[in-house]
């Protein structure tokens, strides 16, 4: 039984950087669709509140440490500097606010609700009077009471009682 080797070859410089350059796509393409897939990152993307509440985290502990970072001993600044004792609140604060808004569901955000549906009504009560002669009378009946049926006759005018005047003068007055 003999074995058979195959000659090594060798792989120039330029393939190999190729390699490893395909290599390096796609091991980051597959860490972009996996952190796409975690629900904390998609989380981070769509709540504005979370990435308010990070920002302000790590705003706080930024300033906190570098007032602890000025040369007093950590100890001492953590008893004394008041400004330092905020920040570090401020900071557990966004932090406990962040966390907690990572283990609630996302939250939807209503649409109007009761003031939207009522200020439909009122429109569609406004156009169904303003459409309808009947509803219109209806309600005008119902505001300031139903109108009583009367016959109204305009009384005579200034030009018929001109004209009879000045017949009753023409037929007075002598003819001659």
């Amino acid at each position: 039984m003999g074995v058979y080797l195959r000659p090594t070859s060798k792989l120039s410089a330029e393939a190999v950087a190729k390699m490893a350059a395909r290599d390096k796509i796609g091991r980051a393409s597959e860490a972009a669709r996996a952190a796409q897939r975690n629900r904390y990152v998609q989380r981070l993307i769509e709540d504005q509140e979370l990435r308010a509440n990070l920002i302000t985290a790590y705003a706080a502990a930024r300033s906190a440490y570098g007032r602890m970072s000025n040369g007093k001993p950590a100890t001492q600044a953590l008893f004394e500097d008041r400004k330092l004792q905020r920040e570090l609140k401020e900071m557990a604060h966004a932090l406990r606010e962040a966390s907690g808004a990572l283990r609630e569901p996302p939250r939807r955000h209503r649409r109007g609700g009761l003031k939207r549906a009522l200020l439909l009504v009122v429109v569609a009560g406004v156009l169904a009077v303003v459409l309808s002669e009947d509803l219109r009378s209806k309600v005008l009946d119902m505001l300031f009471g139903s109108e009583e049926e009367f016959d109204y006759s305009p009384p005579a005018s200034t030009a018929d009682a001109f004209k009879d005047s000045s017949q009753e003068q023409t037929a007075a007055a002598p003819a001659g």
